[in-house]
């Protein structure tokens, strides 16, 4: 049997295929449309998944679709309400869309995919928190999910347990720890729904000054981690803005119009709701643990991305262990609709082994044969060397070693947003300069944006203080001691970022102002010739360590096809890509 699971028109849209509840094929739409964060309804997502399932509409048993249309609409015509007559130019942008798509989705996906069969509509929170217990490797565990919104709930908890699960609180618009992230994010001049990441990176940065403001006027929390914003300083409701002005009076400006060059003002205030968010996920944690009473964790939705946080929940949690969906946003939500309608739905049985997860590495999107990439080369005139299989590792560490940057376009893309060894830029970590020249040169983006290590699993421990695999880069830990550089008196006194120029340890250029690294560990079943790349530049060149960030530029999507990453390579500081068996040189 097979289960097609749908996100659309919401940050994220893309499409998962289940069949006999295990993942044949999941990808999101800006993949192939090119467009960053497509919200279309992903037809070119479900076309690949059916290709890979060989399959067509009609041999689909269940169509899941990943919200309740109707029931948001509920609460964005409540939200206008309550407002009235303010929000009257953001209603109106709003409503078409809605009144000629969003309520019609059974209608559109019936259409689209000449489908006739059965389609539900699990709520938004229920397609969170299926993605992060059904897919995990525990049998029994607790849940939670934090998010923008979904229909109502912005943050739920619950229990799953074999074939089920079960939400047993919430907290509901518009109270929304996600949404309180993003409106700082709005403010200091970032993206919303995408630039969250970049206020995580500028936070080490700062100092937590403005915390207690924060704490004093625009958040009361409890000692359970619910909490109730006063909305006099958000705008988001009914406004097309996400801050108020009184928000502004309080911080004392309008919001940036550019995040480029942030003041330490800027990395203070970064700092200062980083901190806020990190105190109210433990807080919301500790009362999981207490309620659910059970031994392990699973995360899901857009604030589990925050891997920071992550980070502190496995070290002061009392959670035995934590699992955390690495496609953790509304693009996940396809797979968790999918994977909620053939378990929770239609019952089926669930088999674990309480040590794998059934997310193959997460790598569930398109992959190109070397005849498929062999033929583009050609058809284009790009010249090119023909490598040996089991000659690539030891070629393209070489390479890395002398300090040349490579784009690396391996087996099936990666679902979500990370970058795992598929479509990745690596370089050498141990080049103290590299973090600036792929920032300026290959990524053009904002230069205090820190870089992920991948590091050999079975090593992971010696270079950084963790104990556990965090295969989807979704851990933040301390480099380890041994690694570590002491600064001199002069650098300690820098601020802001001049830090940045402060080499701290072997390998400085995924090592962050504050001594930490977002890890990714590298394992030989799910990823074997970019471990034997790891490998074998940890056996020639000491260090089993190389820089990973995506293959894209900023405000591009991870490149998918020979086609993209070539493009992506010509334009960029980029000095070699190895594609599938092939090496191009500028």
């Amino acid at each position: 049997m097979y289960v097609l699971g749908i996100s659309a028109f919401y940050h994220d849209s893309a499409a998962c295929i289940i069949r006999d509840g295990r993942i044949i094929a999941a990808a999101q739409e800006e993949r192939f449309s090119r467009k960053k964060h497509d919200q279309s309804f992903p037809k070119a997502a479900i076309a690949y998944c059916f290709s890979v399932a060989e399959i067509s509409a009609k041999d689909i048993s269940i169509i899941a679709f990943y919200d309740k249309p109707f029931l948001k609409f509920e609460r964005i015509l409540e939200s206008y309400l309550s407002s009235a007559p303010f929000g009257i130019r953001s209603f109106l942008k709003a409503m078409p869309l809605w009144i000629k798509q969003k309520l019609w989705m059974k209608e559109m996906i019936s259409k689209e995919l000449n489908y006739h069969g059965k389609i539900i509509f699990p709520e938004h929170h229920e397609s969170h928190a299926a993605s992060a217990f059904f897919p995990s490797p525990f049998s029994e565990a607790a849940f939670l999910t934090m998010d923008g919104v979904g229909e109502w709930a912005t943050v739920s908890f619950g229990v799953g347990k074999d074939n089920k699960i079960q939400i047993l609180a919430d907290i509901q618009f518009p109270h929304s720890l996600g949404l309180l992230y993003s409106a700082f994010t709005y403010y200091l001049g970032f993206k919303i729904n995408d630039g969250e990441y970049k206020l995580m990176g500028l936070a080490p940065y700062g100092e937590p000054k403005y915390k207690d403001l924060i704490l004093e006027k625009l958040i009361k929390v409890k000692e359970d981690g619910s909490f109730i914003m006063d909305m006099k300083y958000f705008n988001y409701v009914a406004g097309l803005t996400m801050t108020s002005r009184k928000f502004h009076k309080l911080f004392g400006s309008e919001p940036l119009k550019s995040s480029a060059n942030p003041t330490q003002r800027e990395m203070d205030i970064a700092r200062s709701i980083q901190e806020v968010t990190e105190d109210i996920i433990l807080k919301v944690v500790q009362h999981v643990h207490k309620v659910t009473k059970k031994k392990y964790l699973c995360l899901a939705g857009g604030v589990a991305l925050n891997c920071v946080a992550n980070g502190r929940i496995l070290r002061e949690c009392p959670f035995d262990n934590v699992w955390i969906q690495p496609a953790a946003g509304d693009a996940g939500g396809a797979l968790g609709a999918a994977f909620f309608a053939w378990h929770h739905y239609l019952g089926k049985p669930r088999a674990v082994n309480g040590e794998m997860d059934l997310m193959n590495g997460s790598y569930l999107g398109p992959e190109y044969s070397d005849d498929q990439i062999k033929i583009f080369l050609v058809k284009n005139c790009i010249s090119f060397e023909e490598i040996l299989k089991n000659d690539i590792a030891r070629r393209v560490s070489k390479l890395i070693s002398e300090g040349k940057i490579v784009g690396w376009f391996e087996g099936r893309m990666e679902f979500g947003p990370r970058a795992l060894g598929a479509r990745s830029i690596i370089a050498d970590a141990r080049n103290s300069e590299m973090q600036s020249i792929l920032n300026l040169k290959t990524k053009f983006r904002e230069s205090f944006r820190p870089f992920a290590p991948a590091v050999l699993e079975e090593q992971a421990a010696e270079y950084f203080e963790i104990d556990r695999p965090s295969p989807y880069m979704l851990l933040v830990a301390k480099v380890s001691k041994v690694h570590r550089r002491t600064p001199q008196e002069s650098e300690e006194k820098l601020f802001g970022l001049e830090k940045l120029k402060v080499v701290r340890s072997d390998i400085p250029s995924v090592t962050h102002v504050d001594y930490s690294a977002r890890i990714q560990t590298v394992s030989k079943q799910t990823n074997p010739l970019f471990y034997e790349l790891i490998s074998e530049f940890g056996k020639v060149y000491g260090t089993p360590v190389i820089i990973n960030t995506s293959f894209n530029v900023s405000d591009e999507p991870i490149v998918l096809s020979p086609e993209d990453a070539y493009n992506c390579f010509i334009k960029t500081k980029m000095d070699y890509l190895v594609m599938g068996s092939f090496l191009i040189s500028k």
